[in-house]
């Protein structure tokens, strides 16, 4: 393990934090009366396009995945994209299917439902087709037990089961009759996924530096 890719992971971490603190606070400045519980629907939208814009530039000029650094012809880059963009939709048709499948009103908020479910994806999906392509297998073996063959997939562990156990974390609050404005769906739930996500960007590489001499990795 390097400790310079160890570095450039803590550093594409706090710039992606910056870039949820950006969409949270930069907008206010222009446009009247947002907030993340007054215009949460906006706020869904900004929060994804920032985050995934971010995380695109990031991981293209880290070069997390080193297959995706072999030539490759016009075409098959373009089957890449293509891949990539239906395995990202079709994460979002998943997610909001779960999340109606768990409570979540069928017809009334479907836009605020499907915006949730594009945020859960930006901050699961989107991180394995930059890091590891759209190989679903190359997904199925990261999460699988000692499937981890570097520090970018344990971070990718890391960050995904943040980010799914925020957003569960934050559906408790919604049945209790506190009468709160963000306690209006999806409200808590999106905030605990994007606190979830947030607090594993900064832990994910301090826990790898703090385990790094108990972490082996096999050959890719």
């Amino acid at each position: 393990m390097r400790d310079i890719e160890l570095r450039g992971m803590f550093s594409a971490h706090i710039i992606l934090v910056l870039s949820i603190v950006f969409s949270t606070l930069v907008p206010s400045l222009f446009l009247d009366e947002f907030s993340v519980t007054g215009t949460h629907l906006l706020w869904l939208c900004v929060c994804s396009a920032t985050v995934s814009a971010v995380t695109i530039v990031l991981y293209l000029l880290l070069e997390t995945n080193p297959t995706s650094s072999k030539k490759n012809s016009p075409s098959s880059k373009v089957t890449k994209i293509f891949r990539s963009c239906l395995l990202f939709f079709i994460s979002c048709v998943i997610f909001h299917g779960i999340l109606v499948l768990y409570g979540a009103p069928l017809l009334v908020s479907f836009r605020e439902t499907f915006m949730f479910a594009v945020l859960l994806s930006t901050f699961t999906t989107l991180r394995c087709l930059c890091m590891l392509g759209p190989n679903v297998q190359a997904w199925i073996r990261v999460f699988s037990k000692n499937g981890a063959m570097s520090i970018w997939d344990t971070s990718l562990q890391i960050t995904t089961i943040c980010s799914l156990f925020g957003a569960w974390l934050g559906a408790i609050p919604i049945p209790l009759d506190w009468d709160r404005p963000w306690q209006v769906w999806p409200i808590s739930c999106t905030l605990g996924a994007t606190l979830g996500f947030t607090i594993s960007l900064v832990i994910a590489p301090l826990w790898i530096y703090w385990h790094k001499k108990h972490l082996t990795y096999k050959c890719r």
